[in-house]
């Protein structure tokens, strides 16, 4: 999809991938629709995307609250008059935690944002979609969405569904003009730890990850976001962010039980004894 003089919707986009997402899309000519649940770093966000020379709003939404998500379409049409794509960025961890030891509380609030937020704004934005002459879902999963990871089990089955709801939805609209796109990044530096409400190692996308793999390997957001936002205009099905996604990808479809082990191996010692 050509993105210049679209608008796009951006979730989670107050750090992170999320904000590096809507300063690339807004360098190339988008019009930016930014969601967030911190106002605060709303608007953080939008003070850096006034360098840029295209439009930025922010939206105050809990992506995660289906009735707030189900009003948003109409508050960026009536600002921008119309929707062209859509990335679902916004996503939460669970703590380092082996199921057992996870409260119910815990689980549904990685469910809710992760899989049903997701789920939610498209949804909301769908119809809207449909009815332009060209137009692009971007949902993002994980490398934990195909591979998993021990102590972020919740995590990865949210993320999981994700890939495979994207997968679906491509299929459902292969005879329209929506373009739709699954994002499974690998070790991605971003903020998604503290956003989460945590202090200790995370899951592939941040920081923690460091510890599976050498920390030069972990990839910048901004750098996350280009790939993110090349794949979007190259309409690619699948874009892989990272080495180490794109290898685990054809690793774990190699040999699913080695994969699943070797991650297992690297991660126990960040588990509670």
């Amino acid at each position: 999809m050509n993105i210049r003089d679209k608008v796009i919707i951006v979730t989670g986009v107050g750090s992170g991938i999320g904000r590096e997402l809507a300063l690339c899309l807004l360098s190339k000519g988008a019009l930016v629709a930014g969601v967030d649940l911190s106002a605060a770093s709303l608007d953080e966000t939008a003070v850096l995307a006034t360098r840029n020379k295209h439009p930025f709003r922010g939206f105050v939404v809990n992506v995660a609250d289906r009735q707030s998500v189900d009003a948003l379409p109409e508050q960026v049409i009536a600002e921008f008059g119309k929707v062209d794509g859509i990335i679902n960025n916004a996503g939460i961890i669970q703590p380092f935690l082996r199921l057992n030891e996870l409260d119910y509380s815990i689980i549904e609030r990685v469910m809710n944002v992760n899989f049903y937020g997701t789920l939610f704004v498209t949804k909301a934005f769908l119809p809207h979609l449909l009815k332009r002459p060209e137009a692009h879902i971007v949902n993002l999963s994980s490398m934990g969405g195909f591979v998993p990871v021990p102590g972020q089990t919740v995590y990865c089955a949210a993320k999981a569904a994700v890939k495979l709801m994207t997968e679906g939805l491509a299929a459902e609209l292969a005879h329209t003009g929506i373009r739709v796109t699954v994002v499974c990044p690998g070790a991605v530096a971003s903020n998604i730890r503290a956003n989460s409400g945590l202090k200790g190692p995370t899951t592939p996308e941040a920081n923690g990850a460091a510890r599976t793999a050498h920390a030069s390997k972990v990839l910048p957001a901004s750098k996350a976001a280009a790939i993110i936002v090349r794949g979007m205009e190259k309409d690619k099905s699948h874009v892989f962010v990272g080495k180490d996604a794109a290898f685990m990808d054809k690793f774990y479809r190699l040999s699913p039980p080695f994969a699943a082990r070797t991650i297992a191996r690297k991660m126990r010692a960040l588990l509670p004894k």
